[in-house]
């Protein structure tokens, strides 16, 4: 299931395996001047080949190695021998062995299925990726992932977070997650010039600078009030319970992979800057 939008020259793929007729956790990829900025799970995968068809792709790059935003490079890049594939360094092998370096939960594989190899070369830190029309800043950004990055232009403002920046405010975390990294991350991108902010998991924001910053602060007032009721004795369940409030569905579909406890983990356990 694919949902289509436009943003001027920007092509935005809101990509979901559908379900009884129903888009289940959606997904985001965008096309602009020949690139194509992650490709959704596998089971879009071949829709969205078939949209793309009619589009020049000359690149792929992926946010990250997640397999919602990797699962389509194979189907894509079989279409054309030279489209080149880029990532942050650490997402090359998971890219290209999925199976190896990131075994899924049940939920995942039902979700997003399982990615196929595909190939990929690493990008650094400060490079830019060049398009006819536009060229792109990588910007490495960890915490949702260590693998993660975003790209900005800097002529246009634009930024592509992938799944940096989401939407709401977040009362569950994937274990794993560094809350800190990612406040860091945000911070970062905040200090840009910015005219519109293109995220994977929320909606396109034009002049972003007031959303991050509200974002920012609520994930440093969320941290600082778990911190303090840390330093009172209270458990990481008693906790979870004061500051992020009682059960959340997604946490007994993921079997508690993505849970109110693991953001609190994310505070308590990972080193604040």
């Amino acid at each position: 299931m694919i949902r289509i939008s436009q943003f001027g020259e920007i092509t935005r793929y809101d990509l979901s395996r559908s379900i009884l007729g129903h888009g289940v956790y959606w997904t985001t990829a965008y096309h602009i001047d020949g690139l194509l900025i992650d490709t959704g799970c596998s089971f879009t995968a071949a829709e969205l080949h078939a949209i793309l068809a009619e589009k020049k792709i000359l690149q792929i790059i992926n946010t990250h190695s997640h397999e919602d935003h990797i699962g389509g490079n194979l189907k894509i890049q079989n279409s054309n021998q030279n489209i080149q594939t880029f990532a942050h360094p650490a997402a090359v092998p998971v890219i290209k062995n999925p199976k190896k370096h990131q075994p899924l939960h049940l939920y995942r594989r039902i979700i997003w299925g399982m990615p196929s190899p595909a190939r990929a070369n690493p990008l650094d830190d400060g490079e830019f990726i060049k398009s006819d029309r536009f060229r792109f800043l990588v910007m490495y950004t960890p915490g949702h992932t260590e693998d993660h990055l975003c790209l900005y232009e800097p002529e246009q403002q634009w930024i592509f977070t992938g799944d940096l920046f989401v939407g709401g405010w977040e009362r569950t975390a994937r274990a794993g997650t560094d809350i800190w990294k990612i406040i860091k991350s945000l911070k970062m991108i905040s200090q840009l010039p910015l005219k519109a902010m293109y995220p994977s998991a929320a909606r396109v924001r034009i002049e972003p600078d007031v959303i991050l910053q509200e974002k920012i602060s609520y994930l440093e007032a969320t941290g600082n009030e778990v911190l303090a009721l840390a330093d009172q004795g209270l458990s990481e369940s008693e906790i979870s319970r004061e500051v992020l409030g009682g059960p959340i569905w997604i946490e007994f579909i993921t079997m508690g992979h993505l849970s109110r406890i693991n953001l609190v983990r994310s505070y308590l356990r990972f080193e604040r800057d």
